[in-house]
């Protein structure tokens, strides 16, 4: 068992706990309505875990607790049957895993004891990050005028993910079926990556789902 000092992120206690876009729907609004060709939706709270080691040890600790394998090969992105747990490589030792909220520490509570002694880093880093998920007949092209990589399908194909720049922030873009894209992007970025994306989706339509 790894020796390292653990904690639960999340309060149990009354302090409210609003998502990163609580601002901006406040102050930018949601738009809704129909005919729209674009859907915009926050994954807030979610789990979000920085995995880096050795791939063999990892993944062996990864496979016995989570039930799924680390990607096999650079920038490709893994889910398990219910879509909503992820491992995403980001680079050659290190991996993003994403899981729904309230798992994260148990998460990473069993993998510290699955692995031991093994020469690793486990970092949460949940309250730093938020995930907009994007679908539609128009995500595709709001994306090519959005982000500075080549989106189009024969370079992008479901189960890829990679990092590039988002306007003037940096993001990590992933996409997870053949209809829906998601934006890992952090917290601090959250309202310039939300109001940036409304004023590109105008000239589609957009709906926000909260």
């Amino acid at each position: 068992m790894s020796n390292a000092a653990t904690f639960d992120t999340r309060t149990d206690t009354a302090i409210p706990v609003e998502s990163p876009l609580a601002y901006s729907y406040r102050h930018s609004g949601a738009p809704r309505g129909s005919g729209y060709r674009l859907k915009l939706r926050e994954r807030a709270m979610q789990g979000h875990l920085i995995l880096r080691g050795g791939a063999i040890v990892l993944d062996e600790a990864v496979r016995e607790v989570l039930g799924i394998s680390l990607p096999g090969k650079p920038q490709a992105l893994v889910l398990d049957a219910s879509g909503e747990r992820s491992i995403q490589w980001l680079s050659p030792d290190e991996w993003l895993v994403i899981v729904p909220g309230g798992e994260e520490f148990p998460l990473e509570t069993q993998l510290r004891e699955r692995l031991g002694d093994a020469h690793f880093a486990i970092s949460d880093v949940s309250g730093g990050q938020t995930v907009l998920e994007l679908s539609g007949e128009a995500a595709r092209e709001l994306l090519m005028k959005t982000v500075i990589y080549d989106v189009h399908p024969s370079n992008f194909p479901v189960g890829k993910g990679v990092t590039t720049v988002f306007g003037k922030a940096t993001t990590i873009i992933r996409r997870p079926s053949e209809d829906r894209w998601e934006l890992v992007i952090r917290r601090s970025f959250a309202d310039y990556c939300y109001r940036w994306l409304l004023d590109a989706a105008a000239e589609y339509g957009v709906n926000v789902q909260q």
